[in-house]
């Protein structure tokens, strides 16, 4: 990655952090915010500074509060550079903990397929989510594609040819 690339993502990641900061003040919730860039695209964190459970609400049960303030924080970026972020946010560490549950999910779907020798369809997600299962499966050697339409996609695990 080009030092240019490197200082666009850290110039969303900065204009994501300034953005959330300010819903943080607004909102009289404490955190602070870590900016890195991992995998091609500026990644935003909130952490906790103190007890995580006022964070929390930031997230939501599912994480759909999460989905929304992250494309939030998109257009907040999008305004400042006028470029299309692919910014990655995570809040009190609830993407981390996720993509966890979604690989243990991946690897069982993996074993099934490879048992059964028959394709098997994970429950729909985002696709944040779905791409955490294909990069397992894919891992794992063997295949996998996206099927149906938002907010109902998901994913299928196919056997080895």
């Amino acid at each position: 990655m080009s030092d240019e690339s490197i200082k666009r993502l850290e110039a969303e990641g900065d204009a994501a952090a300034d953005f959330l900061e300010e819903l943080l003040d607004i909102l009289d919730m404490d955190g602070d915010i870590d900016i890195s860039v991992e995998a091609g695209r500026a990644k935003v964190a909130v952490v906790p500074d103190g007890p995580s459970q006022d964070l929390k609400r930031l997230v939501g049960p599912e994480g759909e509060v999460l989905d929304a303030l992250q494309d939030l924080a998109r257009l907040a970026v999008q305004s400042e550079t006028g470029e299309v972020s692919r910014l990655m946010l995570d809040i009190a560490d609830f993407r981390a903990g996720r993509r966890e549950k979604l690989a243990e999910q991946a690897r069982e779907a993996v074993a099934k397929v490879q048992e059964s020798g028959k394709r098997t369809e994970l429950p729909p997600m985002n696709a944040f989510e779905r791409k955490v299962v294909h990069d397992v499966v894919l891992a794992a050697g063997l295949g996998s594609e996206s099927e149906g339409e938002d907010p109902q996609r998901y994913v299928v695990v196919l056997p080895a040819e």
